[in-house]
Order: C-alpha cells, then structure tokens, then sequence
C-alpha cells in the first residue's frame, strides 16, 4: 500500500482495542526477512480456519476485503469448529497478556503483527522478537513429523492446528 508509486502509506487504526497508526514502508507480502519464511499468508489463515474464527474480527476495515472473502469467522465468539482441524488449540488472550507476549503496538498478538508485516509494516526490534517466537514454533512441526504418517491429517490435530495458527502449512507434513 503505497501512495502515487513508491511513496509509504500511512495507516491510521481506530478501533474498540487501540487508536494507533503506523507506516508501511515495504509492498504488500515482498521483502520479508530473510530467516521469515511463512508457508500460509494471512488470507490463506483465515480461509482455512484458524483462531476459532473470532480473532480480529472487530478490524476488517484495517486489511483488503479480498482476505475476507472466504474467511471462517464468527465475531461472537470462538468456534472450534471454524478451525481447519475442527478443534479448540490456542490459549486466550488473556493468558498471552499475562505472559507478556503481547506488544503494545499489536494488542491481538502474533497474527496481528504477521497481517502489519504481510502489509509493509517493518518495526525491526518487534519484528525480530515476534520472527524468534515463529521459529520457535517449528518445534511442533518436528513433533509431528516424528510421531505421523506423512498426510495423516487426523494425528496430532492439536499441533497441526497450532502450526496453522503460526503459517506453517500442517496439511503439507
């Protein structure tokens, strides 16, 4: 999202979680870091199903409508249904606040931060950190690569899910 060819585009965020606003400085899904290597982008997720269909549905207006298109929401509440996998595998917001994995900038967590970053948003501390915390997540990759036959969608359900939730593509493993 640039504005006259090459220019950043600010973008001014103002909704019932944070009144905020920020640059992108890159286009749309290019120049990631190079040790950030997602498999899914977020209109993949949210196609798919992921976070019970709940998660940041309160700030459509702020990502193209085409990442919506197809999305598995439910703004009500979470649905374990929605997920791709059918079951609940995230822990609330709540317990990711008392954690202190929450950063200011992105009140809703990693996926937030990954859509701002897909977007052109580049905060270089942030993104390092939430970058660590993605990569850290391929532990369960390798758990299910360990303990499946390879495609059997319906072993370790919970894992694969949760790798869903960080864009890696489980179905793939």
């Amino acid at each position: 999202m640039f504005d006259n060819g090459n220019r950043p585009k600010r973008i001014d965020v103002d909704d019932i979680m944070q009144k905020a606003s920020y640059t992108l400085s890159e286009h749309a899904g290019k120049n990631f870091d190079d040790q950030f290597t997602p498999e899914l982008t977020p209109k993949e997720m949210l196609s798919l199903g992921v976070f019970g269909g709940k998660y940041m549905t309160d700030c459509q207006d702020e990502f193209p409508d085409e990442w919506y298109a197809h999305a598995k929401l439910c703004p009500d509440m979470h649905d374990k249904e929605l997920n791709f996998f059918g079951i609940h595998a995230s822990q609330p917001l709540s317990v990711w606040r008392k954690k202190g994995w929450i950063y200011p900038a992105d009140p809703r967590g990693w996926f937030q931060w990954y859509c701002r970053y897909y977007m052109g948003r580049r905060m270089p501390e942030e993104d390092q950190r939430q970058i660590k915390r993605w990569k850290a997540i391929r532990r369960h990759r390798a758990q299910v690569l360990k303990n499946c036959d390879r495609g059997d969608l319906h072993c370790r359900k919970k894992q694969r899910q949760a790798l869903l939730h960080w864009a890696y593509d489980s179905r793939k493993i």
